[in-house]
């Protein structure tokens, strides 16, 4: 039996489950490719894809239990060492860390909001290429409340007033919930994710990749 790889391209096809699970036919035909992470030619949409969480094992632990819909407990060493050595980054890469309470307006913690900043200045200048669509899909281990979802929404809407390129939809995933937020509304809606769905998007995502 071969082991589940934890590379970078498994949270992109988790998520690309994820997407066709929950929200149905429209982004039914992505496909795993590279800049963006998921992509269909012919409803010409991008998606990227990145994780927003603390460098710290226990929360890459945790994260990835989640996503199994199992306990923290029962992802091994060995499936961490799998994602520390699959070269993507958690959080900032440098241990900074800024709790809610130590960051006046913006309360969400540092990671979030800097990967925020990063995707949308790249998608701007044209790293993603030309889609009609694109979106943001972050998953992240904090735990948001609908005001910081707002917050969130808020903060992307404004940023991107006067880019060019710009992302119409952002998800955030938080594993047990994922919301898709129009970015050109201002709306969102919540969907809860079962026990169950965590377990199958986790085993479609590691069959793709064996």
């Amino acid at each position: 039996m071969l082991e589940p790889k934890f590379d970078t391209c498994f949270f992109e096809r988790y998520a690309m489950v994820s997407l066709a699970t929950l929200l149905g036919e429209h982004y039914a035909h992505l496909v795993n490719r590279d800049r963006p992470d998921l992509q269909d030619e012919e409803q010409s949409i991008g998606i990227e894809v990145t994780r927003a969480i603390r460098e710290n094992k226990n929360v890459a632990n945790a994260l990835v239990n989640e996503m199994a819909g199992e306990d923290i407990k029962e992802v091994n060493a060995e499936d961490l060492r799998h994602i520390n050595q699959s070269g993507y980054a958690y959080g900032l890469g440098d241990g900074t860390l800024v709790g809610r309470n130590e960051y006046e307006f913006w309360s969400l913690a540092l990671p979030l909001k800097r990967i925020l900043e990063i995707k949308m200045d790249k998608v701007n200048n044209g790293f993603y290429g030309d889609f009609d669509e694109f979106g943001l899909f972050v998953f992240t281990k904090e735990d948001l409340d609908l005001d910081q979802i707002k917050q969130t929404i808020a903060f992307m809407r404004e940023k991107q007033a006067y880019q060019n390129r710009l992302y119409s939809r952002l998800f955030i995933s938080q594993i047990q919930a994922m919301f898709d937020c129009d970015l050109e509304t201002g709306q969102y809606k919540k969907y809860k994710v079962s026990r169950e769905q965590r377990r199958q998007f986790y085993d479609e995502a590691i069959k793709s990749g064996l």
